[in-house]
C-alpha cells in the first residue's frame, strides 16, 4: 500500500480482533513513531507498549472516552518529555504510527485523557514521572473483517471549501 492509499482509506477503528500483534509489527510501529519529525529535532517522546490484559482492562475503565482500550490486544502510550509543542510533536508521531498500522491491517483510535484525574490515574498505573506529559493512548488491533477502508468515500468537505490561493477567500482551482 502506498502512502496516499493509506491516507485515503484509513479509518478510525474502535473494535479489534483478539489476535496478538506480532513483535515485528510492534517494532515497525515504534520505528514509525521514532522517525517522525519534531520541533527542533528534540524527539521528545517516549512510547510505552502495553500488552498486559489486566492493564489494558484497567486503562479502559479509566479512560471514559476510550473504553475500547480494554478490548485491544495492545496499546502504546505516547508521553512527551520537555517539549515546546507537545501536542504538535505527538500528533506527528502518532499519525505515522496510524498509517503504518493501517498498512499492516491494524486499526486504532487515539484516546484523549483531558480529564486531569484520568490522566493522573493512567500516569500512576504506567509509572510515568510527574514531569512528563501523557498525550494519548493508542490501542492497536487487527481490524474486523467488515472494516476494509473508506475507499475514498468519507464525509469530507470539498477542497473548494477549504483551499485558498494566495489569500484567504481566493478560490484554489487546479
Amino acid at each position: 500500500m502506498d502512502v496516499h492509499e493509506a491516507v485515503r482509506t484509513r479509518l478510525t477503528v474502535r473494535q479489534f480482533k483478539p489476535d496478538p500483534v506480532p513483535d515485528e509489527v510492534v517494532h515497525k510501529l515504534l520505528e514509525a513513531g521514532r522517525l517522525a519529525p519534531s520541533s527542533q529535532n528534540l524527539q521528545p517522546w517516549h512510547f510505552i507498549v502495553i500488552r498486559n490484559r489486566e492493564t489494558l482492562q484497567r486503562l479502559g475503565q479509566i479512560a471514559s472516552s476510550g473504553k475500547f482500550v480494554a478490548d485491544a490486544p495492545m496499546a502504546i502510550a505516547i508521553v512527551m518529555d520537555n517539549a515546546d509543542r507537545p501536542d504538535l510533536d505527538a500528533g506527528r508521531t502518532l499519525q505515522q504510527m496510524e498509517l503504518v498500522a493501517w498498512e499492516e491491517g491494524l486499526g486504532t483510535c487515539f484516546v484523549g485523557l483531558r480529564v486531569a484525574e484520568q490522566n493522573r490515574q493512567v500516569k500512576e498505573l504506567l509509572g510515568i514521572p510527574d514531569n512528563l506529559v501523557l498525550i494519548t493512548l493508542l490501542p492497536f488491533g487487527y481490524r474486523p473483517d467488515n472494516v476494509t477502508g473508506a475507499g475514498g468515500v468519507r464525509s469530507r468537505k470539498a477542497l473548494s471549501e477549504i483551499a485558498h490561493s494566495e489569500r484567504f477567500g481566493n478560490a484554489f482551482d487546479l
